[in-house]
């Protein structure tokens, strides 16, 4: 069982702060469920992350804080230990080397670190961790490309993409809530709007 008056003090520590960390929690979609959060980490001056807004998805298992939280990328990344498929994260911490004196906050400011100082030497994505050791200047721009096309939301960029998917005979306020829903990844929310 989730200790709840933990994580409900975590979630104010996290809170507090967040302006300065560049950190910060709340409940999934505004949901009610204390086990299921969303992280949101501000990408790291001088990376080719800087400017991005990154989304974690937070599963806290029932032994929490004895377990660790599972955490995985819902924006996509393009980075040496991050899936540029499904977002999963190596990290030592968020495996074998938990403790229960680390925090929610602790998780994310290590998340952001790793943003800072990959470690390709031991990846979770082998082709990134490859253009990150054989040609460096790629990598970095693509980094920023990435960053550009899925962690920055501009309000231009979206109303451009809510018109698209208005064009192609979707409700409009069913786009803006998909689109939302999917932080702002227009090739997914045709996905979703097409499957229903």
């Amino acid at each position: 069982m989730v200790d709840v008056s933990r994580v409900q003090k975590e979630l104010t520590e996290c809170n507090r702060d967040r302006e300065v960390s560049g950190v910060s929690i709340a409940l999934h979609d505004g949901g009610s469920s204390i086990s299921h959060l969303t992280g949101t980490i501000a990408g790291p001056l001088g990376t080719p992350y800087e400017g991005g807004t990154f989304l974690i998805d937070i599963r806290l298992p029932g032994g929490y804080p004895f377990e660790p939280p599972k955490m995985q990328f819902i924006t996509k990344v393009w980075h040496p230990n991050i899936s540029s498929q499904n977002g999963a994260i190596c990290l030592d911490i968020l495996k074998d080397q938990w403790s229960p004196a680390l925090t929610l906050k602790t998780a994310l400011l290590s998340l952001q670190a790793l943003l800072s100082a990959p470690a390709p030497d031991d990846p979770q994505d082998a082709v990134v961790a490859q253009q990150y050791l054989r040609d460096y200047s790629t990598f970095s721009s693509t980094a920023r490309y990435w960053t550009e096309a899925f962690a920055k939301s501009t309000s231009t960029g979206m109303e451009e993409k809510v018109q698209k998917l208005v064009e192609m005979g979707f409700p409009e306020d069913m786009v803006r809530s998909v689109l939302k829903s999917v932080n702002g990844d227009e090739n997914m929310a045709l996905e979703k709007l097409c499957s229903g």
